[in-house]
């Protein structure tokens, strides 16, 4: 297959650099053309649903674990909520071990081949779940989910970054995460409607939601290896030329734009050798720790909401198919939170405001929800309450990790840092597993109390970021003398 020529320095246009307060780096001037504009419309009618879509099964996969706790799961395998709990940490340690290692093959493989055969592979394992009988299954089986699940966010979002500018990528990472608030929204809708085949060919629905949702996994791995297009370089797909197919011309133009935002004026290929050595430079880069640490405290919270939210609303006394649909409208209210975030991020350009902004709407959230639930009356008014806590949950997490991408150096560095975010928001869902104790139903009012402790701390994080940056910029612009060379992003 023939590469798409490389846009180098010579065919940026020159012309003054940019730099204000507000964007990495410099920014070479290049205003998008009509052709320019055609080309990104073409990855924003493939590389972007397609990726989301893989998203969208990745979080079917791992938390179709709620609906079928309201179908006998526990009972039918000899389990209880602590076997549960624990299960689910086996789950999100197996993502964060090999989420770096996993970032590292898919830099040598390619998106196009790597991320469509992981897809399969936790299709696969989401599918075999049907087999699970007994504890030591059921451990096993969230091990393995974790394991090869491990990377695919990271290596999603930066392959997003390797196709669009730096002004349009909060927007796109936001579309990105519909997959995950997706899935969170719809797949309870869908676990409603499979539980329904309950008892049918002697399988209970549990089984049936495993088996289903597991095979949808697999074709959309398909679909992924006969349409993914590889990059700006090489955008043929791995298997066949693609529905929506990118012209050479196209091709330079995506790469002129990408160079256009690069100090080096250089369209970098997504294919990179990460050696040990960077790796170790971008963990001890400590200026952007505080972000790592904000997202596991605060992202922490959202791991009971997605394992016992369909249980929680079954208590107010709905029944399981009412309780599993209801439990989906929390998580298309955070699909409108989030692109709403994500357009005011793009918008105003100041990321770590609207970071803090968007958790200090979970944090009041919350409050609310622990100081008003015990007097509230009637199960409608508990779900409202409940909603709106699942709703403002995640509206952060996209624009935390655009913030996060517009404060790396380099393309190494942005793949390594987005790996340590995902594992950040990983070890959080770990420890989260336990917010939520058998013996502190049927409330959680504990585990509400902790949740605020967290979410509060996180926020105190993210506004030491922001301080970081803007006293490194100032350091940088002292001992430059002019315009520093680097710019935090503010």
């Amino acid at each position: 297959m023939a590469k798409y020529p490389s846009i180098g320095e010579t065919e940026v246009k020159s012309g003054s650099l940019e730099s204000t307060g507000h964007e990495l780096g410099h920014e070479f001037s290049h205003h998008d053309c009509e052709e320019d504009l055609r080309a990104r419309r073409k990855v924003d009618l493939s590389v972007l649903p397609l990726l989301c879509l893989g998203f969208f099964v990745f979080q079917v996969d791992r938390m179709n674990l709620a609906s079928a706790l309201t179908s006998g799961y526990k009972s039918d395998i000899g389990i209880n909520q602590a076997t549960i709990n624990l299960g689910n940490q086996m789950m999100f340690l197996g993502i964060v071990i090999l989420e770096i290692p996993s970032n590292m093959i898919l830099q040598r493989l390619g998106p196009k081949k790597y991320l469509s055969l992981q897809v399969l592979v936790f299709g696969l394992i989401a599918t075999l779940q049907i087999l699970i009988r007994n504890k030591t299954g059921f451990l096993v089986s969230r091990a393995f989910l974790g394991l090869a699940e491990a990377g695919y966010i990271p290596g999603a979002i930066y392959t997003l970054s390797t196709w669009y500018r730096r002004r349009e990528l909060a927007k796109r990472v936001a579309v990105f995460f519909f997959g995950m608030f997706g899935g969170n929204a719809l797949g309870p809708v869908l676990a409603s409607g499979i539980l329904q085949l309950d008892g049918k060919g002697g399988l209970p629905g549990w089984k049936w939601i495993f088996l289903l949702e597991g095979v949808f996994t697999i074709f959309v791995s398909m679909l992924l290896l006969l349409y993914l297009p590889g990059s700006p370089e090489y955008p043929e797909p791995l298997l066949t030329n693609g529905l929506v197919r990118i012209s050479k011309d196209e091709a330079r133009a995506l790469q002129r734009r990408i160079a256009a935002d690069n100090p080096d004026g250089i369209s970098h290929p997504q294919h990179l050798r990460i050696k040990p050595k960077k790796v170790w430079q971008t963990i001890c880069h400590w200026q952007r720790w505080p972000t790592f640490l904000a997202t596991s405290l605060i992202f922490s919270t959202w791991s009971p909401l997605t394992t016992y939210t369909p249980t929680i609303i079954m208590s107010f006394g709905f029944d399981r198919t009412e309780a599993n649909a209801l439990a989906s409208v929390g998580g298309l209210v955070a699909l409108f939170v989030v692109f709403l975030f994500a357009y005011i991020s793009d918008r105003s350009n100041q990321r770590g405001l609207t970071v803090a902004a968007a958790v200090s709407c979970y944090l009041i959230t919350l409050i609310v929800a622990r100081t008003t639930q015990p007097h509230t009356v009637g199960r409608w008014a508990k779900f409202g309450l409940w909603t709106a806590v699942n709703g403002f949950a995640v509206g952060y997490h996209p624009v935390h990790n655009t913030w996060l991408q517009l404060n790396s150096a380099d393309p190494i560095e942005r793949s390594i840092s987005i790996a340590m975010w995902v594992m950040s928001a990983n070890t959080g869902m770990m420890y989260g597993t336990q917010y939520f104790r058998a013996d502190d139903l049927p409330l959680y009012s504990r585990g509400l109390s902790t949740m605020i402790g967290l979410v509060s701390a996180g926020l105190c994080l993210v506004f030491l970021q922001r301080a970081i940056y803007v006293v490194c910029n100032r350091r940088l612009a002292n001992e430059d003398g002019k315009q520093a060379s680097f710019i935090y992003t503010l």
